[in-house]
């Protein structure tokens, strides 16, 4: 099979997850539940808008990889993708982004709905929006929970199972993507240079990685239908994800500099704006000197920069080689996960995930 036939085959089985998922979260049996029509449309807004499912492809191919069935994994598979949307919901107040996957984000678009439809403005319509934001998330997240007990319900999965995965997810998956996304904050008030590249990467780890580890530790789950968390199969996947995941958030730092607007969805030069800590930033800075330097400080953590202060400071950060510095960590990430693979038997499944290690770095949005 030529390279683009097998990239084809990942994006073919990346777009079945997402035929598979969106109808099924959008069930009326869900949506009815919530409650008034603020809260349902800004719960479902990012589902509905649609999303490349990685995460949940991830769980459904893990399940795969170990000899179950991944349709029997679907609950797991929409309950991810809930709990990783009420994430971006929560991330985009915090970042004060005003667009997400090339629209409007959810705080943004309920500011505006207090303007037109309650006549609020200034303070009163920011602060409509962000809380219907914040009570839209605290349902998703609800919403997550109540998906992962249909594994039992619905799919037949012994108990014990389906109650070991909401612990995970509920337990160490969320308090150490939480405390990613505060050290995330924490960072963007120190120095710019600091802290140093490896506690940039660990913050990377808890704040994108584990949400990865734990797809492909609960899909293994559900396909051994027990819960093995030492069994090696699953010790591997849980590894393997975690390195790309970490791989993956190094990529869309890159992105988030030199990417497309247009295919990313995002305005670039926003995370130089808010003062992210990214290992682009840091690996920049490592290498300028006094005049790029003040180049760059006056770009990070300015709100107000302007246009050409951005792109004088990325070309700061291209010509300084910190683009390629980082992408050959990921691309590092990737060649030291990829061996763990072995230890599962040849299959589809396996296959996939190989493919999706390769989509985390070649990937453009």
């Amino acid at each position: 099979m030529s390279p683009s036939d097998t990239r084809q085959t990942f994006l073919d089985e990346l777009n079945r997850c997402v035929d598979l998922l969106t109808p099924y979260l959008l069930r009326k049996s869900y949506t009815s539940r919530f409650r008034p029509g603020d809260i349902r449309n800004a719960a479902t807004m990012y589902v509905a808008g649609g999303g490349k499912r990685l995460r949940p492809a991830i769980l459904l191919w893990s399940c795969g990889a170990v000899g179950g069935d991944p349709d029997r994994a679907l609950p797991a598979a929409a309950a991810v993708e809930i709990f990783h949307t009420w994430t971006l919901v929560h991330d985009d107040i915090i970042d004060r982004d005003d667009m997400r996957r090339g629209g409007e984000s959810v705080h943004v678009r309920f500011r505006k709905r207090a303007r037109e439809t309650y006549r609020l403005g200034g303070e009163d319509a920011d602060h409509y929006g962000m809380s219907v934001a914040i009570l839209a998330g605290d349902v998703q997240h609800g919403w997550n929970v109540s998906m992962l007990t249909e594994l039992t319900r619905e799919q037949g999965l012994p108990a014990e199972v389906t109650l070991a995965l909401i612990r995970e997810l509920n337990d160490r998956t969320l308090n150490r993507l939480i405390e990613g996304e505060l050290l995330d904050l924490q960072y963007t008030r120190l120095p710019v240079g600091e802290p140093d590249s490896a506690a940039v990467e660990e913050m990377l780890r808890k704040k994108t990685g584990e949400l990865y580890r734990f797809c492909a530790w609960g899909g293994a789950q559900i396909g051994l239908g027990r819960n093995l968390p030492e069994d090696p199969r699953v010790l591997a996947l849980s590894d393997f994800a975690l390195e790309c995941g970490v791989a993956f958030q190094m990529q869309d730092d890159v992105l988030g500099l030199i990417g497309d607007p247009n295919v990313t969805g995002k305005p670039v030069g926003n995370d130089l704006r808010e003062g992210k800590r990214t290992l682009v930033l840091h690996e920049a800075w490592l290498r300028a000197d006094d005049s790029q330097r003040e180049t760059l400080q006056a770009v990070v953590g300015n709100p107000n920069a302007g246009e050409k202060q951005v792109a004088d400071a990325t070309s700061i950060v291209v010509e300084l080689g910190a683009v390629e510095i980082v992408r050959e960590r990921a691309m590092k990430l990737i060649r030291n996960a990829l061996p763990k693979l072995e230890q599962l038997q040849p299959s589809h499944w396996r296959d996939l995930l190989g493919l999706w290690a390769d989509f985390m770095i070649q990937r453009q949005v």
